[in-house]
């Protein structure tokens, strides 16, 4: 569907709950907009026109494209929250995963497989399509292929249910329909003095160590729907259930993990509680799963294709004299390791993988130490 309407002359759009002389936010309130395929729909085109219920042009616009309309390009931003720059010259492909999910997540469409078949051209990927597959499978496939070509892990970034095709991917597109928790950011003056309380020759040398270790993680794959995830883990030592009221739908658990500040994980389903002193048989770790941006390396590959690992030049794994260049990008990144991140909670199977425990909010947490960045637990998991 996408080709066609990218490779149309012109694209109509028949606005029939839209009666003549409508007043701008018509086009906003119509059905028409809340349906999954109309994503494709106004993305695709390049030349696009609006017809309100008697054929008469939306907002008496007789103009040849409808995108080149400030007015009604604005309308629409306002009810996709889509840019109105990406509305008028939009791109198929990986970049910004996250964001495009969010756009088709408040969508409805009669057949269940389609709001995930709707999306297959945005991303540029072709699958087959296979009807009565259901949902999560669909989406399951649209997402794996998403991670295993772009190493981008956004799409791992939910809450909700987890789905029956991978634990590490939601069972309905309406989890990304919150945007992401917004970690917060670290000023360039922070990161300087950051950068200068740690500044030494051990800490330099184990930073440059660390850098390179990371460095070699090879990207997210998929393969048989088990997810291969790199990540840096931290062992969960104790899970304590908080009193709840009668009224409370979910549990919320105050968690320890090697290396982390304490937390709280909410729930739907009950977690093991355990400690030290009575651990228990299954082992649980909490993971950040790696993502390449924080090397601030320059872009290494095209947005389409696979983000298997490889070395750019002036990467600290270079043999040889480390150049300032390296050392600073080495230091950057145990200043932002010791930043807050977004992480997971993963429960070892009896055969040795793991799966994730969805939660209900993001689980934020901490390093207790810039020292620990160090000592990182640094592995890929296969999760089911």
């Amino acid at each position: 569907m996408f080709v066609w309407y990218r490779t149309s002359a012109l694209t109509m759009v028949y606005l029939s709950d839209v009666p003549p002389s409508s007043k701008p936010g018509a086009l906003a309130r119509s059905a028409w907009n809340t349906r999954g395929w109309t994503v494709p729909e106004f993305l695709a085109p390049k030349v696009i026109r609006f017809y309100q219920n008697d054929w008469t042009p939306y907002l008496d616009d007789h103009s040849p494209n409808h995108k080149q309309s400030v007015a009604i390009m604005q309308e629409l931003e306002d009810a996709t929250g889509i840019d109105a720059r990406i509305l008028v010259a939009f791109s198929p492909g990986m970049i910004n995963a996250r964001e495009k999910l969010q756009w088709a997540s408040a969508r409805v469409t009669t057949v269940q497989e389609d709001i995930a078949y709707s999306l297959f051209g945005i991303f540029g990927v072709q699958l087959p399509v296979m009807y009565g597959e259901k949902k999560q499978s669909a989406l399951g496939r649209l997402l794996q292929e998403v991670v295993a070509r772009s190493g981008d892990i956004s799409a791992l970034d939910w809450v909700g249910q987890s789905s029956e095709f991978n634990s590490c991917l939601p069972a309905d597109i309406t989890s990304y329909e919150a945007p992401p928790y917004a970690l917060p950011s670290i000023s360039e003056d922070e990161m300087q003095r950051s950068i200068s309380s740690l500044q030494d020759t051990m800490i330099v040398e184990l930073a440059l160590e660390l850098y390179s270790s990371l460095d070699r993680l090879s990207a997210p794959r998929f393969a048989n729907h088990r997810l291969h995830l790199p990540c840096i883990a931290f062992p969960v030592t104790e899970v304590r259930r908080r009193p709840i009221e009668h009224t409370e739908i979910y549990f919320t658990y105050e968690v320890k993990a090697d290396g982390l500040r304490d937390l709280q994980i909410t729930t739907e389903g009950r977690l093991l509680q355990f400690s030290r002193g009575r651990p228990a048989r299954q082992s649980f770790l909490l993971v950040r799963p790696w993502d390449r941006r924080l090397l601030e390396l320059p872009d290494y590959a095209d947005n389409t294709e696979s983000a298997d690992d490889f070395t750019l030049p002036g990467s600290p794994r270079e043999e040889g004299p480390v150049d300032p260049e390296s050392s600073e990008r080495a230091m950057r990144l145990i200043v932002r390791l010791g930043q807050p991140f977004s992480a997971f909670l993963l429960a070892q199977q009896r055969s040795g993988e793991y799966k994730r425990i969805a939660s209900d909010r993001d689980i934020i947490t901490q390093v207790k130490d810039v020292d620990y960045v160090h000592g990182m637990d640094i592995r890929t998991l296969e999760i089911l």
